[in-house]
């Protein structure tokens, strides 16, 4: 039997809003807490009337955090953050709000967690945000053993910020600058990626079990510009951009709002994104990948050449 009701931490994000309308699907009522409830509304129309509720919640703010479990029987934290900011560092978001989580959720007898980490989270990694991811699985761990930790790959979907960012830089720069050109992603449908979270749910065997999802290829980065490329019927040429240059314009950008590279991605981008081979996969849930190449036309089409 599905776990009902379930609480989603972030549900206004990214992930979140799709991990949503899944449990929706699958007849669950679902409680979203969020910072500010006011932006969720349009989620309440995913399904029947009072099926989707909304309530304030902080992760940083214990109370509030064991208020949004109160009741639940599942809990899902799709939290995260890519970027640093003044008000929103690595080790409160993926660390400490996760483990708040995690201790209201065992306080309150909830067996059924799902948190989402990332595919390199290891907390030897040189970059920080790997580093706080592993560190956050440990502190979800720590609380409830039996916590499902999925570890995507690169998402993409309609709001991402990975195809969305490269599409926007070929549609205003005449040459493209190429950084770890090698590094390797396989990158996962953010539908498939929810489909995972609420299937994870049902699965006994599912318990206290890390899995690294992706999708159904892999890309070499250059490959994904180039399939970027395709998809609005560009050309541009392409400029790899020595290391060491890379990192000084890290180290400059990093420093302005809504950033488009710091030294922690440069970090990041030096290390393959793909599915490992020790660890359960997206195919151990019963969902099948779903290509790049179908999806992607359904919305980088507003930055093709014809239609700007």
């Amino acid at each position: 039997m599905f776990p009902s009701p379930v609480t989603v931490f972030g549900g206004t994000g990214f992930v979140g809003r799709y991990v949503v309308r899944e449990l929706v699907a699958a007849g669950a009522a679902v409680r979203v807490a969020v910072r500010h409830p006011e932006r969720g509304a349009f989620l309440k129309s995913m399904g029947e009337v009072g099926q989707v509720s909304l309530v304030r919640a902080d992760i940083l703010n214990e109370a509030s955090v064991v208020s949004a479990v109160n009741g639940a029987r599942a809990i899902i934290n799709t939290v995260g953050i890519l970027v640093e900011g003044r008000h929103q560092r690595f080790d409160d978001i993926h660390v400490r709000g996760a483990g708040a989580i995690a201790a209201a959720s065992q306080s309150n007898g909830i067996e059924h967690i799902v948190h989402i980490s990332a595919i390199g989270a290891d907390i030897k990694a040189p970059a920080k945000y790997s580093r706080s991811k592993a560190a956050g699985e440990n502190a979800v761990k720590a609380y409830v053993p039996g916590a499902i930790i999925l570890r995507p790959s690169v998402v993409f979907g309609a709001e991402d910020k990975f195809f969305n960012r490269f599409a926007f830089l070929a549609r205003v720069l005449p040459i493209m600058p190429l950084i770890e050109e090698e590094t390797k992603f396989q990158p996962i449908y953010v539908v498939d990626l929810a489909k995972a979270v609420v299937a994870s749910l049902t699965k006994a065997d599912a318990t206290g079990e890390t899995f690294e999802l992706g999708g159904p290829r892999v890309y070499r980065l250059r490959e994904v510009i180039e399939l970027v490329f395709d998809q609005l019927g560009r050309k541009r040429m392409l400029l790899p951009v020595p290391g060491r240059l890379a990192a000084s314009a890290a180290a400059i950008l990093e420093w302005l709002p809504n950033s488009p590279l710091t030294r922690d991605q440069l970090r990041l981008l030096r290390n393959d994104n793909v599915v490992g081979g020790n660890l359960k996969t997206l195919s151990d849930l019963g969902v099948e990948a779903t290509p790049p190449s179908v999806i992607l036309p359904t919305y980088l089409g507003r930055f093709r050449k014809d239609n700007v």
